[in-house]
């Protein structure tokens, strides 16, 4: 079957990889096309445009790049009937897809939606437009099920699809050791720096990140996850330090190896919580974009972990409270305060529980060429 994925930014990415692998082993006239970036590619997918050009983020920033994100849609939408796939698969990237959506359901064409709006903290206005322009929609966290039921809305939930990708690392990785040996470090333990998958995010995380690793590098590694696509340049305009290395592209392997980290709000610390790395998350925006969201969005936290688990685990630094002071308060205690690392772990336990198991990709794969099969 033809298949049209579209995700807008590296998680997306990362999800759709996966989707993809278990479609094409399922699926033995697979063909893809689509919006992604390099992970996809790698599964098959013909990359039309890549995350890229696509990963904006926040009420200016969208606003910013408005003429970019109209052409991109428009190019979307000829460029599938030009393709004429069997269906199309949304990946999360919401403001976009929700458009794309609509203009599929006029064209007749079926539409899977994988990973879910966060309809639940904000714009609960989409639902009508999920209920009324998606043909299935699977979501990725544990309480988003019981949400859309409450709006007549059958989802499935199949598990996160996160302990996949981690399960999946864990049985091919590197040896530790090696990929310590191959990169000069475990003399000292290891903090993991993630500035975020858009240049915007970097340029707000990675100063005070590296002005971090100033202070005490004397007793730790500090260690940047890059992502070699966004560029050395880039990461250097804002690496504040010499004492920090960048590695690009080995996020899994230097979440395995990493004491504690630092990391920004987003899927990456789901990950770094499934591999029991105690840590704080990081966020900040422009400010008006940060007001309006603050008028908007109704949810008592913003970390993934905090919100699966109903109640604040890790310490969020947002907006203002991303500063040096609270910034140096928070990391002593990852770093330094035995008791406080193991509650976090605890709680890392319940959460991996609420998740359930791995297997979803599988499972969603095999749910959409079922229903494209009616």
């Amino acid at each position: 079957m033809r298949y049209y994925i579209i995700a807008g930014e590296l998680s997306g990415d990362e999800h759709g990889a996966y989707l993809c692998r278990y479609l094409h082993l399922h699926d033995n006239e697979f063909v893809a096309r689509g919006f992604g970036g390099d992970n996809m590619q790698k599964e098959g997918v013909e990359i039309v445009k890549h995350i890229n050009e696509l990963a904006f983020m926040g009420f200016v920033e969208v606003a910013t790049h408005l003429p970019k994100v109209l052409h991109n849609l428009s190019f979307c939408k000829k460029d599938i009937q030009d393709f004429k796939p069997d269906c199309v698969v949304l990946v999360d990237y919401p403001g976009f897809n929700l458009r794309i959506a609509k203009f599929l359901h006029k064209l007749g064409i079926k539409v899977f939606y994988y990973i879910s709006p966060t309809v639940w903290a904000w714009r609960k206005g989409r639902i009508k437009q999920i209920k009324k322009y998606v043909n299935k929609l699977y979501v990725i966290l544990p309480f988003e099920k019981n949400f859309y039921n409450k709006y007549d809305i059958e989802v499935e939930y199949y598990g996160n699809p996160l302990l996949d990708e981690i399960n999946d690392f864990s049985k091919n990785q590197e040896n530790k050791e090696k990929f310590l040996s191959d990169n000069n470090l475990g003399s000292k333990p290891i903090i993991a720096l993630l500035a975020g998958s858009r240049k915007q995010e970097i340029s707000k995380m990675l100063p005070l990140q590296s002005e971090l690793a100033n202070k005490y590098a004397d007793k730790f590694d500090f260690v940047v996850a890059g992502i070699s696509s966004i560029g050395e340049n880039y990461y250097k305009k804002y690496l504040h330090s010499s004492k920090v290395r960048i590695i690009y592209d080995k996020t899994y392997d230097i979440l395995n190896v990493a004491y504690a980290g630092v990391i920004n709000n987003g899927t990456a610390t789901l990950q770094a919580a499934l591999f029991n790395l105690p840590l704080l998350s990081c966020y900040q925006t422009a400010p008006i974009t940060y007001m309006i969201a603050k008028y908007l969005i109704k949810i008592k936290y913003i970390s993934l972990i905090n919100l699966i688990l109903n109640r604040q685990s890790i310490r969020e630094l947002i907006q203002k409270d991303w500063n040096r002071k609270e910034l140096d308060k928070e990391f002593r205690k990852i770093a330094f305060d035995d008791a406080y690392r193991h509650n976090i772990r605890a709680d890392y336990d319940r959460l991996k529980n609420l998740l359930g198991n791995a297997g979803a990709s599988n499972q969603i794969a095999l749910s959409i060429i079922n229903h494209l099969k009616k």
